[in-house]
């Protein structure tokens, strides 16, 4: 979708002259997110704000589709390629609706189709049009006007977003959680994007591949895993750090590596000396207790030991369930938090989707690492 072919920016002229941006090559494909890290000064910024024209290309070439960029009017390329920065750049005197709709409504879009589009965005970016249609930037809060400035990116319906550390601001709780919303978002979308951030924890979660940069040159383009796993020279490896097996774990989601049908589980209504049986004999060290379909806690044979009555009386509550789309890397905080070595995991309807354990984390990181082929 977006191909970048020998892209070079040069600053200045003569001995002055300082080369942003050397001969860089790769292709982000449609639907994709591609994420450009390195060091401050690498490149990324630079190559971001190549592919709508706000700086022009000193040589090379970058194509949307098969058309080269330079050959598209430059208002109505922008137009067309939604732009979403870390400072947000919402104008105070308009509403939170006006904002979202400045684009519409430069193309020409029908009143009753702007505001239908409007509500639309609020509803997909978790902002209650009712609420916030009618409000100003001012009157929210730095994660909603995040927010605002990811629905304005959208507006247009542009096939292509560029994000420049759109969540940068944003304190880590909101930060995560307005992370989170957007790959929910994108899923549904399938917008190709081009994102910028320094933070290598966040480009190994929002990212399909990252594209590292250093001194204007591109050093490593891969799936995050691969550049955790298999980190191309010294640079890559020092970059992500010496703990990237543990950055791994970000990459991994619950239900990549959950057990889908758990055999240690009885209903509430069990009877207590029903469940110590089946227990000692399938050699069981913890039971998930199911009211229905949900789990309602857990029980051991400590807890059973000369108890009567159902073990939906007898269960303990679960300190935390997972979701199937959390990390590994939330499931072992988890792990550590509360002294456990299994979790419960829930589906979107809160049912019982399945258990996980420290040895499915322990493999998964091994699994990765024992892997020789380059993710495609």
């Amino acid at each position: 979708m977006i191909t970048y072919d020998a892209a070079t920016k040069i600053f200045g002229a003569g001995p002055q002259a300082v080369t942003a941006l050397d001969r860089v090559s790769f292709t982000i494909e449609k639907g994709r997110t591609a994420v450009f890290l390195g060091p401050s000064g690498c490149g990324k910024t630079t190559t971001l704000r190549l592919t709508n024209r706000l700086i022009s290309l000193t040589s090379g070439r970058i194509r949307i589709g098969d058309r080269d960029i330079m050959e598209v009017e430059e208002v109505r390329l922008r137009r067309n390629i939604g732009y979403v920065i870390q400072e947000i750049g919402l104008f105070p005197n308009k509403t939170i609706a006006q904002n979202i709709a400045v684009v519409p409504r430069l193309l020409g879009w029908p009143r009753n189709r702007i505001r239908d589009h409007v509500d639309e965005l609020m509803r997909l970016t978790n902002l209650a049009p009712e609420v916030f249609r009618d409000r100003y930037p001012a009157e929210l809060s730095g994660g909603q006007r995040q927010r605002v400035g990811v629905a304005r990116g959208l507006a247009a319906d542009p096939d292509i977003l560029l994000m420049d550390e759109p969540f940068g601001a944003i304190d880590p709780i909101n930060r995560e959680r307005i992370q989170d919303e957007f790959l929910k978002l994108q899923a549904r979308l399938k917008k190709t994007i081009a994102f910028v951030s320094h933070d290598i924890q966040e480009a190994i979660k929002m990212g399909d591949q990252i594209a590292l940069f250093d001194q204007g040159r591109l050093v490593q383009y891969d799936t995050p895993e691969v550049l955790l796993t298999r980190p191309k020279n010294r640079f890559v490896a020092e970059f992500v750090g010496a703990d990237r097996a543990l950055k791994l774990l970000g990459l991994v989601r619950v239900e990549d590596v959950m057990t889908r049908s758990p055999r240690n589980v009885l209903p509430a209504s069990t009877p207590a000396r029903e469940a110590v049986r089946f227990m000692e004999e399938d050699g069981h060290a913890w039971l998930v207790v199911l009211d229905e379909a949900k789990p309602a806690g857990r029980v051991t044979p400590g807890g059973l030991a000369g108890a009567i009555g159902p073990l939906g009386d007898l269960a303990r509550p679960w300190p935390v369930i997972l979701e199937t789309g959390q990390s590994l890397r939330e499931v072992l905080s988890h792990m550590l938090m509360h002294d456990l070595t299994e979790l419960c995991v829930i589906d979107d309807q809160g049912n019982l989707a399945g258990t996980i354990s420290w040895t499915d984390v322990r493999r998964s990181i091994r699994d990765a690492y024992v892997r020789k082929d380059p993710a495609p």
